[in-house]
């Protein structure tokens, strides 16, 4: 055992000792299209493929998490000393690179971690914190924002790169199998997302917002890194949704990145996804209508990629407010009746409920309080943007601002109340329209950020779309420090977030007391999981640029 102020970081250098784990990864992320995380393991992004982020685990529970205690602290190693070096780019990395953030959730698969950073995967004895290999990617540049995760089949681990390549690692000892370039970094496309395999699809998307590029999601062989199929978020010529643009130039244009993975319904085999903001962001005269499929969920067939459904919750964004949050899938029951449907917290201040067999819409509420830039809710139940509240040369006050009124971090939904949790932010911007071109580029307008009245963990009733409670998060000088923040809820009855105040929480699911607190300094930056090894369950968190362990105190 270990304290705060003395973490844990053993480093192994002899790769070669680990190159003989046996991996049985099929049977196990075979496991994770169940509606839960399986009890030993976390093979895929969000635990499971419904992306609940709910764990049946309660070894830890409400009665006796007060025992919760440190097991273990890693600290990311970004060096390349005694490291695995791939990649295409110079061998001394720039001197103002990014410092590495812990934003990925890490995979659980026969007791060892595989963690991700922009340019780093690493493999983490799960039971000590101990580094088994560490693999570094020499970059040609790209936007180091983040890295999601990695995905995993066989004995082979995938993941994604700033400058775009799509790279193979054996998991066993690090070493790299190939890679292959998905996107030009010429362009401006980066990529931070986790891979998700279902069946022989490896499926990713790419990322970018400084130019007026089009989005896409791909599917990749996982034996050769090939495209097996390919999706495009904004419509060409003649396809579905080409109407709700003026011009095939808009449409060319139109960004729509799927920043973020999906999650699947094996039964109904549909994958999925949120899509990206239409570009030129905040600014929208040169793209009259809709502009589908931005702000968008998708179901798509993940064999061949055609789109069964999409449902636009912000049409004609003009904010920057993708739905690229994650679409949780939820089997409910809607009027006395059983329904398959997927909820969304939207970026742009309102909850969604849909059939996920066909995209009907069941419900939409409103969670933000400040949020002003609504005319209407329409037939459809999307909300229609005010013309006023868009981006001006005076100058607009706006809320939310361009982070949304909820963001990446990854919610939970926990069956056993009804409830899904997400981490929310009241702020307000001015925004200044810069660029009054008849067609503008990139960033059309300028930002002001005026003021942050309040953040908080909010939970909403599947069902109704009615917030049940909500619970205010830390507050400084300067504003909030919270909001969006990633969950995890179990059946033991706790819900384990941040507070905005640096500390790691367990919280009651039902009324949002805390029950439990550490200490970290910085807020949790990615999503806790959860599992159990050698009948010991352990939570684990990254905050910052370490990832921490905690187990009940043997």
């Amino acid at each position: 055992m270990v304290s705060l102020s003395n973490p844990l970081m053993v480093r192994l250098s002899n790769h070669a000792r680990f190159a003989s784990i046996a991996f049985c990864v099929v049977a196990v992320v075979g496991a994770a299209a169940g509606t839960q995380a399986p009890a030993d393991s976390w093979p895929t992004y969000h635990g499971h493929f419904a992306g609940r982020r709910y764990s049946t685990l309660k070894q830890i529970n409400a009665a006796n998490v007060k025992g919760l205690t440190l097991a273990w602290v890693y600290r990311l190693n970004t060096g390349q000393g005694g490291a695995i070096v791939g990649g295409e780019g110079p061998e001394t990395r720039p001197g103002n690179a990014t410092p590495a953030t812990v934003k990925s959730t890490p995979l659980l698969v026969n007791g060892v971690l595989y963690l991700s950073a922009p340019d780093h995967v690493w493999a983490i004895d799960a039971r000590t914190g101990r580094e088994m290999w560490h693999y570094f990617w020499k970059t040609r540049g790209g936007d180091h924002i983040g890295n999601r995760g990695v995905g995993i089949y066989e004995k082979w681990l995938y993941f994604l790169t700033p400058d775009n390549y799509f790279v193979s690692l054996d998991a066993g000892t690090g070493k790299e199998r190939w890679h292959k370039e998905i996107a030009s970094m010429k362009r401006e496309y980066f990529s931070t997302n986790a891979p998700i395999i279902i069946g022989k699809q490896v499926i990713i998307g790419v990322s970018g917002d400084a130019l007026d590029i089009p989005g896409y999601l791909e599917s990749r062989d996982p034996e050769s890194g090939e495209v097996v199929w390919r999706w495009n978020t904004t419509p060409r010529k003649g396809e579905p949704g080409a109407e709700t643009w003026p011009d095939e130039y808009a449409m060319s244009h139109g960004g729509g990145m799927p920043w973020l993975p999906g999650t699947y319904d094996p039964e109904l085999n549909l994958y999925y996804v949120g899509t990206g903001n239409p570009n030129p962001v905040l600014a929208g005269q040169s793209r009259a209508g809709d502009n589908l499929w931005t702000c968008s969920i998708v179901a798509l067939n993940p064999n061949t990629g055609k789109m069964a459904w999409g449902y636009q919750v912000t049409p004609h964004d003009t904010h920057d407010w993708d739905a690229a949050q994650t679409p949780v899938l939820i089997d409910g029951v809607i009027d006395g009746r059983p329904r398959k449907l997927v909820a969304q917290a939207n970026r742009n201040g309102y909850y969604v409920l849909l059939d996920r067999t066909n995209g009907e819409h069941i419900v939409t509420s409103k969670f933000l309080e400040s949020a002003n830039w609504t005319r209407e809710i329409n037939a459809k139940g999307q909300p229609i943007g005010n013309p006023s509240k868009e981006a001006s040369v005076p100058g607009t006050l706006v809320s939310p601002n361009t982070g949304g009124a909820t963001n990446w971090p990854p919610p939970s939904f926990n069956p056993d109340t009804g409830l899904l949790y997400f981490g929310a932010s009241q702020t307000f911007s001015i925004m200044y329209l810069t660029d009054t071109d008849a067609r503008p580029q990139g960033w059309a307008a300028a930002e002001r950020n005026v003021g942050n009245v309040g953040s908080s963990l909010k939970a909403i009733d599947y069902r109704t779309g009615k917030v049940r409670w909500s619970r205010p998060l830390a507050m400084t000088a300067t504003g909030s420090t919270g909001g969006a923040m990633g969950l995890l809820s179990t059946a033991g009855g706790l819900l384990f977030g941040n507070d905005g105040g640096g500390n790691f929480v367990a919280y009651d699911p039902l009324t949002g007391k805390p029950l439990w607190h550490a200490g970290l300094g910085v807020n949790t930056s990615n999503g806790p999981e959860t599992f159990l090894l050698d009948g010991r369950q352990y939570v684990v968190v990254g905050a910052g640029d370490s990832l921490y362990a905690f187990a009940l105190q043997q």
